[in-house]
């Protein structure tokens, strides 16, 4: 029945479409209490995660030697799947060969939670391990439905308003507090179709939190409800601003690949990003002048998306104290810290943060603030269904080939057909 379950989760990739996995070794069964060792005598506990730039890979690897030198008697193997991640995950753990630990993001942690292939963590924890530290919305965000803990946060990033010093300087634009006072500067910087205001990504992960800033909802019992006028409200600024304004485009619109790059080129005076932009933008772009701020707030409120990965267990592990040994490590204060002290995943624990600076830090400080408050990009089993049919719609209207209401409304429509046809 488990793996009838999980044959039948929608295969989605998230925001950054890199992947990994590894297998368990052994010929013992889950759970038997008999622990699988290497040729050396010692434990082993398999990894999987997906493989990041080579800073990444090397901080990952200086982590798991400080885990193997403070625990003498465990090796972990670990393995990186570079394509189709979670398809690789799920094909493993219904054949009872998925790894040990691996990386799990909140994106597909509902459907993965509900099939009962992971391991709740609840009993494995101590007092010394804090779960009080970690960022609430992102701890959430790993939880059942049965309010038990499947995985610990390893990072994350919200949203945050990058904008060119330069040009607001010479514009004479302030950096905008509100989402009125973001349109308004927008138009005031931007320049024919040689650099726009604003530079924006029309997709649901990237909108999420506006869209329910009037009170509207998304997602509804597991159902799309974002035809809802309030959501409609909430949006047509964002058509608006390109349809009427001129003052925003989309990255393609101007020949870059992403917002991160629209900006680096100069062709967008503002967008939103997160953590990722500034190791590229530092990379690509060195004599770049530019600054962060939290995002404007919606009448008032604030308001940003979080995205999170999480190290969870699997139930079939071989070796669970071991691989417990290993998820609190990579997940606590010792082994987050050499992870996240180069900054380009920020820790998902507040003392971490504190300890490196990154609540200091100049770029970096608006991104850690928006953490207590950021809505994480997760909603339910059937996130990924509603996710492409939002955007497969809402583009259109972005564009301008019909109204904002009759695109989401059919997108809602046929989200809602492609759920119950797999109920």
């Amino acid at each position: 029945m488990k793996g009838k379950k999980l044959a039948t989760i929608a295969m989605t990739s998230l925001l950054v479409g890199s992947a990994l996995s590894g297998c368990s070794s052994g010929n013992e069964k889950a759970g038997s209490g008999k622990e699988s060792t290497n040729n050396n005598g010692k434990v082993e506990v398999t990894l999987a995660g997906w493989g990041g730039n080579p800073t990444e890979q090397k901080l990952l690897q200086q982590t798991l030697d400080e885990f193997e030198k403070t625990h003498p008697n465990i090796k972990v193997k670990y393995e990186v799947i570079s394509d189709q991640y979670m398809d690789v995950i799920k094909t493993r753990l219904v054949g009872g060969e998925g790894p040990d630990v691996f990386y799990l993001d909140a994106f597909e942690a509902p459907a993965l939670i509900e099939t009962g292939v992971l391991e709740p963590l609840d009993s494995y924890v101590t007092n010394d391990f804090d779960i009080n530290d970690f960022e609430k919305p992102l701890l959430d965000a790993f939880k059942g439905k049965d309010g038990k803990i499947y995985g610990f946060p390893k990072g994350y990033s919200t949203l945050a308003l990058f904008y060119n010093k330069k040009m607001l300087d010479e514009a004479g634009v302030e950096v905008p507090q509100t989402w009125d006072e973001l349109r308004e500067a927008a138009k005031k910087l931007t320049k024919g179709k040689d650099v726009y205001g604003f530079g924006v990504m029309p997709e649901l992960a990237r909108l999420y939190y506006l869209a329910e800033s009037k009170g509207g909802k998304v997602v509804t019992d597991n159902k799309a409800s974002f035809a809802d006028s309030k959501v409609v409200e909430a949006l047509q600024p964002i058509v608006d601003m390109h349809l009427k304004d001129r003052s925003t485009a989309e990255p393609k619109e101007v020949g870059a690949s992403s917002g991160s790059e629209m900006f680096g080129q100069g062709k967008a005076a503002m967008v939103i990003e997160g953590n990722w932009a500034i190791p590229f933008l530092d990379e690509t772009f060195p004599n770049l002048e530019y600054g962060t701020a939290e995002v404007p707030t919606l009448d008032g409120k604030k308001a940003t998306m979080a995205y999170t990965v999480a190290y969870v267990m699997n139930k079939d592990a071989k070796n669970k104290e071991a691989a417990w040994e290993l998820l609190s490590f990579l997940t606590g204060k010792e082994g987050m810290k050499i992870w996240t002290s180069k900054g380009l995943e920020l820790p998902s624990r507040k003392s971490v943060a504190a300890e490196l600076g990154f609540d200091k830090d100049p770029l970096r400080a608006p991104i850690v603030a928006g953490a207590s408050y950021a809505t994480v990009w997760q909603n339910g089993t059937n996130l990924p269904i509603i996710m492409n049919n939002f955007n497969n719609q809402f583009v259109s209207a972005f564009l301008g080939d019909r109204s904002l209401k009759e695109a989401l409304k059919e997108a809602q429509e046929t989200a809602n057909k492609e759920i119950k046809g797999n109920e």
